[in-house]
């Protein structure tokens, strides 16, 4: 009769826990994508308050690295087609799946008193913040477009690397930097000080495009596939508009 009651008992411990992963979805996104990823899965869960989302925000590059190393991911939001290309060579994600999530802008916000309203008057600045080119897709974008323009060996000594794109931001804000090379929405989200001082011509760099799939671990849970669909829906489309993102 023991063994009876606790056979059952396993059991239903058993089945909590395969329903409670079942009904958890793991997203990585990019950092400049964190405040509008957290309103779509917000809205989200009020429809469906039986899944558990967990989000994991950070430099493409960098989460990139971790499902390539095994970390927990269920759908992949890039800010380029750089790291998704990294992945989907690997068999990482579901080729199938890819689409483009949302696109933006790249500008040069700042608090500095000089007139800065192109790229050929950055050479006049002292310091410059950008993302790491190796691991931060907005850097990776400046770099591009310090090439077109011509004035790559001229900033080699005014570039301080960051982290990603919302430290970038960070440093400009306290002025620690003149200026820095951040997404429109990171500095219309965060521009209390620093201002968009002008925009980088979009002929400079490829289109600041984020596309999203699921791997190859979330293209086979049906809580991964329900979220994915919804972040192609209308409804997110419309909460990516309010955030300042473009959708097509």
């Amino acid at each position: 009769m023991t063994v009876k009651i606790l056979s059952v008992a396993l059991c239903g411990i058993l089945f909590l826990t395969t329903g409670a992963l079942a009904d958890q979805v793991t997203l990585s996104a990019a950092a400049s994508l964190r405040e509008v990823v957290t309103g779509l899965t917000d809205a989200y869960r009020t429809k469906h308050p039986e899944v558990r989302t967990l989000l994991n925000f950070g430099a493409s590059g960098t989460l990139a690295k971790q499902i390539e190393q095994g970390a927990p991911a269920d759908i992949f939001i890039s800010a380029n087609r750089e790291w998704m290309d990294y992945l989907q060579n690997r068999k990482l994600v579901d080729e199938a799946s890819r689409c483009a999530f949302a696109y933006n802008s790249l500008v040069f916000a700042g608090i500095t008193k000089q007139p800065v309203m192109g790229m050929k008057e950055l050479v006049r600045l002292r310091r410059i913040a950008i993302g790491s080119p190796r691991s931060v897709p907005a850097g990776e974008y400046a770099a591009e477009a310090f090439r077109a323009a011509g004035i790559e060996k001229e900033l080699a000594g005014k570039l301080v690397m960051a982290k990603d794109v919302r430290e970038a931001m960070k440093y400009a804000e306290l002025g620690e930097v003149d200026g820095a090379f951040v997404y429109r929405t990171d500095a219309l989200l965060f521009g209390k000080k620093a201002r968009i001082l002008f925009t980088v011509p979009a002929g400079l760099h490829d289109r600041v495009v984020y596309p999203m799939a699921l791997t190859a671990t979330g293209a086979g849970k049906p809580g991964a596939r329900e979220l994915f669909r919804f972040l192609q829906s209308a409804e997110a489309r419309k909460i990516l508009g309010k955030y300042g993102f473009e959708v097509k």
